[in-house]
């Protein structure tokens, strides 16, 4: 596979009449007239119900990803790695969000210069060079469009092994801020039977740091730890990890050691997801709610009572025509939502192994049939602090700094509703 991502990249708006907004010629062996081929098919594909992520056209390839109203369009008549050029563009989407707050046709036509900036300085040649947002900050600046004589030395970041961390970072106080965010995604059936289960995971870190230091992190993870520990604690294999580019992949590789440099400020280090692994009783652990008819709800929390469940919100669907409604909660408050007909029950803590009840009562009946409406299902929405539903620990975090400084680790863990319903019949 060649390694050469881009050989032509346009912003193209999309609306009745589509039109190029701005482009680059990377490589100067692709015709500029190409992208007028590229509207026609798209319109016609759409037609079609045919939405490939990559239009052919005799020998030219053109792969594009949507944002907004604008297409970003990659153009190669090489045989190029296309994972390598949907990962560059949905990173540069990433950065002119991060300098222009929204990505679309005003924003671009605002700030032509610092998008040709832009466009310059994170490929060269076809080769994708610096796309991290702070790194560019430092030299690429919205101030920056006067002509100047001669043109401004990059920062050492730009051409240092380490592109994504400054030099000579202090700070008075040394912490590293370390948060396990999972969301779960679930459908439970009527009978209790689960439909469809996922765990979503992300450990994101807040970094204060002064110099150049090297964290190691260690997880109970079973792929992680199968080498190095011989323990009996319980372990959590983990499914389609993805890191960030501190993470050294080839120390990880021979001996399963997540070490990394880390980025200044707020980043994402890892993201991972579990689904077959996820038991039946681990998933129920969460909110679950069953409708007693006909008007009672009975909310009870399955998991364990040393755990409390934050900001509970739980929606009910009910007849578009109800009307006049009344409620009576042994907790929280319960309101009408008429633009969802739905009933939302808030519940601001609900402790593990507790059960709640709401009655609602509508002062006139429904007229319309509910058949329809009565198969949207119950959905939660809820936050578990200092708890994962996966199991995932944090074992250790080092943190190695030639100067040797004391630095304070925190590690703080969080699960969180995702798409989580419960069917009702």
């Amino acid at each position: 596979m060649c390694p050469r991502a881009i050989q032509y990249l346009h912003l193209k708006e999309y609306l009745n009449t589509s039109h190029v907004l701005i482009c680059r010629n990377y490589m100067g062996n692709v015709d500029m007239s190409e992208i007028d081929n590229f509207m026609p098919i798209m319109m016609k594909r759409e037609e079609d119900a045919d939405l490939s992520p990559v239009v052919i056209h005799g020998s030219t390839h053109y792969l594009w990803i949507k944002h907004s109203n604008l297409y970003l369009v990659a153009i190669t008549k090489r045989n190029t790695n296309a994972a390598l050029v949907y990962s560059f563009l949905y990173k540069l989407v990433e950065v002119f969000i991060e300098y222009f707050k929204s990505l679309e046709e005003e924003s671009i036509r605002d700030n032509f210069v610092t998008v040709y900036e832009l466009m310059d300085e994170v490929m060269d040649f076809g080769f994708p060079q610096t796309t991290d947002s702070k790194i560019l900050l430092e030299y690429i600046t919205q101030q920056g469009h006067k002509l100047e004589v001669g043109a401004p030395r990059p920062p050492a970041t730009v051409t240092n092994a380490v592109s994504w961390r400054s030099e000579g970072i202090k700070y008075r106080k040394n912490e590293v801020f370390m948060d396990v965010i999972e969301s779960v995604n679930l459908l439970v059936s009527a009978t209790g039977s689960v439909l469809r289960s996922e765990i979503l995971g992300s450990i994101k870190i807040n970094v204060v740091l002064s110099g150049m230091p090297e964290l190691r992190l260690g997880l109970n993870d079973k792929g992680l730890f199968e080498i190095t520990v011989r323990e009996k604690s319980k372990s959590v294999e983990l499914e389609d990890v993805k890191f960030h580019q501190c993470v050294r992949l080839s120390r990880f590789e021979n001996d399963r050691t997540i070490s990394f440099i880390p980025p200044d400020g707020e980043s994402e280090l890892m993201s991972y997801r579990l689904n077959t692994t996820v038991t039946l009783e681990v998933l129920l652990r969460m909110c679950s709610c069953a409708i007693v008819p006909p008007s009672v709800l009975q909310a009870r929390s399955q998991f364990k009572s040393r755990s409390t469940a934050n900001n509970v919100s739980i929606l009910v669907p009910v007849p578009s025509d109800a009307d006049s409604p009344k409620f009576k909660t042994t907790t929280g408050q319960a309101k009408w939502v008429p633009e969802k007909s739905a009933v939302e029950w808030n519940i601001k803590s609900f402790p593990g192994g507790k059960e709640f009840m709401m009655r609602a009562h509508f002062g006139l009946p429904s007229v319309e049939s509910g058949e329809l409406e009565a198969k949207r299902p119950i959905t939660v929405k809820f936050e578990i602090p200092y708890f994962t539903v996966s199991g995932i620990q944090v074992r250790y975090l080092k943190i190695i700094e030639k100067s040797g400084y004391q630095a304070l680790p925190w590690v703080r863990y969080i699960t969180q509703s995702g798409d989580y319903q419960l069917r009702t019949n």
